[in-house]
């Protein structure tokens, strides 16, 4: 029995194994990984290693759903959920663990992560990681290959994220002013989604992930909402850091996952019907008590 599980839920994820071997490389604790191949397999096989467990998937499933498998097949006492394409500090299952409570999501600070560069062969000009490019900018070649970098960008670093009253995901830079955001361990209102951590008994007691929502969408709310709404706690644990890579700039550098508005949609609505209307069955505390408890927020009265 490991004492940290890690699930990767994984569709047609590029950095799947650079994610694990960074993982491999930086634990300190018994951890093993759990990956779920949701609905596909890997252009190039996984490596094989006793701490790698492999869920594959015919068919999709969806990233909610292959993260309950993953939990399920989990006999850890905690489990963490990461994305497939992430970097991670060194030791960080020994610091995330070291000061978490029995009723405890956390969190690490994140950092955006430098993954690859646009190497031009024609004259070794480098671009920063996005969709392929066309031609160079400095002498118009038109062929490219991938240069490898996986780095932390640590001038971009973020600690505090909310939601904001439509319960959609943003960052919260201006909470670091606050005399509450100080040290190492500190409550936060939401969490991206891409990377928390809790004790295997207490996401069950939660109801693991609401496959109600579908595939994908409000993971970071649903987490949040779940974490302070059943009398827990979520925090950011300031002493250690993942680094996760964004897609946001379109073409072919995408979300792995093809989610159409449709599905986005009924994702936020599922969220409002729970946390809005307060129509989650677990929840000891209202929605306006965590509103209260970080107020002001932007968006949201005070009540």
């Amino acid at each position: 029995m490991s004492e940290l599980s890690i699930l990767i839920p994984a569709r047609n994820e590029m950095w799947l194994q650079n994610t694990i071997d960074d993982i491999l490389k930086n634990i300190e604790l018994d951890t093993e990984i759990i990956v779920c191949l949701d609905g596909y397999w890997p252009y190039i096989p996984i490596k094989d290693d006793k701490r790698v467990k492999i869920i594959h998937y015919t068919e999709s499933v969806g990233q909610r759903a292959a993260t309950n498998d993953a939990a399920k097949l989990s006999r850890s006492k905690y489990i963490m959920k990461c994305d497939a394409h992430c970097a991670f500090d060194k030791g960080f299952d020994k610091k995330l663990l070291s000061t978490i409570e029995d009723n405890w999501t956390v969190i690490p600070r994140m950092y955006n992560l430098h993954v690859f560069n646009w190497l031009c062969k024609k004259c070794n000009n480098e671009t920063y990681q996005g969709p392929t490019p066309t031609k160079c900018d400095k002498c118009e070649g038109a062929e490219f290959e991938r240069k490898l970098i996986w780095k932390p960008r640590l001038n971009r670093k973020t600690d505090f994220t909310r939601f904001d009253s439509d319960l959609h995901f943003q960052y919260w830079s201006d909470y670091e002013k606050r005399p509450e955001a100080k040290g190492d361990i500190v409550d936060v209102m939401s969490n991206l989604g891409a990377c928390w951590l809790m004790s295997r008994k207490r996401y069950w007691s939660l109801d693991g992930l609401d496959e109600e929502h579908g595939s994908w969408g409000q993971m970071g709310t649903e987490i949040s909402c779940k974490s302070w709404l059943s009398g827990g706690r979520q925090v950011v644990n300031k002493t250690t850091w993942f680094s996760h890579l964004f897609r946001t700039q379109g073409g072919d550098f995408g979300f792995p996952y093809q989610i159409s508005d449709k599905q986005v949609q009924n994702a936020r609505k599922r969220s409002r019907e729970l946390w809005l209307e307060n129509k989650w069955p677990k929840a000891i505390k209202k929605l306006d008590w965590l509103i209260n408890k970080f107020s002001p927020v932007p968006t949201w009265e005070i009540k």
